[in-house]
């Protein structure tokens, strides 16, 4: 039937963001050679954190997500594992304090090679190559034979995955923090498909997400993700209308399975108290169980006038302040933030406490794709996240008494 799911159904669908591998002969070998390798993550770790999300959509915990825009191969180390590690559980324990809620961990990390583009090719002096589309695919240096779609990287992200995830594993101690990634480059996410007594799940992350690019009617993002047990995410940017996103609902969690979905609104500071609200509405109307979290780093980004890209600090804490107002308008919980950040002293994104002005953008970009948060003006975001909470709690409190 044209309906069932299998792992390669996604093949029958239009898969956009995918790569032109010049040598399919290659590319064939590489997938059954990875198909065979042990899974990346084992099932009943993700099928926790379902429940972990499950809690978070109940009000009983809150989700922080956050790590690197696009991982890569020159900058993997431990240290660099261990600072982002040490950053996402210092913004975790000043949002636990204050909320009194559980801060569930999910790292963008251990998996996150792979990132959509705008376009194809990139020009440089007249010359035209493929687009760098994240280490899991091709160099980021402008050259022939580095831009040119090499399905051997696949081998190299897997090994830094598991590597990652071994680190993580010792840093964790008794609270675990789970990895995540957008499942983009589908024949690789398709070879570390495995299955268990539950079914079919995505060994390469415990949780994996469809972009804003590539969830739309007929997607084979959509098709790969509805058969997996995993828990996953909708990111969900200013085009969404609400009768798409109930569209997909039904698709990705037709039995209405509390943790399955985390819609991720990445809207921008200036639509995001009008573009946010009918989703909202349209989703608790419906009486889907989903855990809504705010990603307030996407909508965000512009030129500076030196030619990099940035991010305006105050610009994504405007976005998420208007997050939780939304939300709370329409009696929804504001359960969860979705971050770009690092570990190092980057300066990437302009503003904060301690501000990096577009003249600091040279000293310290070192970003692959997209700017990310420093470690103060990402705990200027957690400082933020934990006040807005701590009123809550005050305020359910006395709604109590």
């Amino acid at each position: 039937m044209a309906n069932e799911w299998n792992p390669g159904s996604w093949r029958r669908h239009e898969a956009r963001q995918q790569p032109a591998y010049p040598d399919a002969a290659a590319l064939a070998a590489a997938l059954r050679e990875l198909a065979a390798y042990p899974a990346l993550v084992p099932a009943a770790e993700a099928q926790a954190l379902k429940a972990a999300l499950a809690e978070a959509q109940a009000g009983r915990a809150f989700l922080l997500q956050g790590g690197d825009c696009a991982e890569s191969f020159a900058e993997f180390s431990g240290e660099n594992i261990k600072s982002a590690h040490a950053l996402i559980a210092a913004m975790a324990g000043l949002v636990a304090a204050a909320s009194g809620r559980r801060v569930v961990r999910l790292g963008r990390m251990a998996g996150q090679f792979a990132k959509p583009r705008s376009r194809d090719l990139e020009e440089q002096d007249g010359r035209f190559l493929p687009i760098y589309r994240g280490d899991i695919v091709n160099g980021i240096a402008f050259e022939t034979a580095a831009r040119a779609p090499d399905p051997d990287r696949m081998f190299r992200a897997y090994s830094q995955s598991a590597a990652t995830l071994s680190h993580l594993r010792a840093l964790a101690g008794s609270e675990p923090c789970y990895t995540s990634h957008e499942a983009l480059l589908l024949p690789y996410e398709e070879a570390l498909i495995r299955r268990d007594a539950a079914g079919w799940y995505g060994s390469s992350a415990h949780f994996l997400w469809v972009g804003d690019r590539t969830r739309f009617p007929g997607s084979a993002h959509v098709e790969f993700l509805r058969g997996l047990s995993n828990p996953i995410g909708i990111k969900c940017g200013p085009g969404l209308e609400p009768d798409m996103l109930l569209r997909l609902l039904d698709i990705l969690n037709p039995v209405r399975e509390p943790g399955r979905i985390t819609l991720v609104s990445r809207m921008g500071e200036a639509r995001v108290e009008h573009k946010l609200p009918p989703l909202l509405r349209a989703v608790r109307a419906e009486g889907h169980p989903v855990l809504w979290s705010c990603d307030p780093m996407h909508g965000n980004t512009v030129k500076a006038a030196n030619g990099y890209k940035t991010r305006p600090v105050a610009s994504i804490l405007r976005e998420l302040k208007g997050f939780f107002a939304a939300a709370r308008a329409e009696g929804v919980s504001g359960g969860g933030v979705h971050v770009e950040m690092t570990g190092r002293d980057v300066t990437e994104c302009t503003g904060g406490a301690a501000p990096v002005t577009e003249q600091d953008l040279a000293h310290r970009y070192h970003t692959h794709c997209d700017p990310r948060l420093n470690p103060a003006q990402a705990m200027e975001l957690a400082a933020l996240v934990a006040e807005t909470l701590a009123a809550d709690r005050k305020d359910r409190g006395a709604e109590a008494a």
